[in-house]
């Protein structure tokens, strides 16, 4: 067996400290970890086979409301987050991309270790083939103000959305099942 480089040891271990809830988290946390023993370039979008991103799910200091963004290429409704570019710091991918995507910077990480996990399909766009990403997501909290400035370049729009109120926006199960979970920490 080969070595593993340093910065697909970082993400193994920080992987090993992800909240699972039920089957299917360990299923997708066991597919993550294959895919990351298996792709020396995980963390790098170049990576056709798919990459890694970060995700930020970010609530009000109530935790009764959503952050959200309307993303411009994909047309849906989901939390903030991105690529990896090569940073093993997942948890500090998501932070960068909750900044850059709403302008919100003052986030306190509300469970240690990611908060779930998901593997979805990107489709091909501007000449990218179609990928898999492997999100690892985080939950924060918001630690500053809740005024949003949304990145015009990815996002259409940036929203405090109720939580009780998710299903009416048309969210997608990947998000909605991890906000659910929300109420469990109350």
């Amino acid at each position: 067996m080969t070595d593993l480089p340093p910065s697909s040891a970082a993400v193994l271990h920080l992987l090993a400290t992800a909240r699972l809830f039920d089957g299917r988290d360990r299923d997708t946390l066991r597919r993550i970890e294959e895919f990351v023993r298996a792709n020396e370039d995980c963390l790098l979008r170049s990576s056709l086979a798919g990459h890694l991103t970060g995700s930020a799910f970010v609530v009000d200091r109530d935790r009764e409301r959503l952050l959200l963004i309307h993303h411009k290429a994909l047309g849906r409704w989901l939390q903030p987050g991105g690529h990896a570019d090569g940073d093993p710091d997942l948890v500090a991918v998501a932070r960068r991309e909750a900044l850059e995507e709403t302008g919100v910077g003052e986030l306190d990480l509300l469970v240690p270790g990611p908060w779930d996990l998901d593997i979805h399909r990107i489709p091909e766009r501007r000449g990218v083939p179609e990928h898999l990403h492997y999100d690892v997501r985080f939950l924060f909290s918001l630690a500053g103000g809740m005024d949003l400035q949304s990145d015009e370049r990815e996002v259409h729009a940036a929203a405090w959305v109720p939580l009780a109120d998710l299903a009416s926006f048309g969210i997608e199960e990947s998000v909605l099942r991890p906000a659910r979970r929300i109420a469990l920490l109350q």
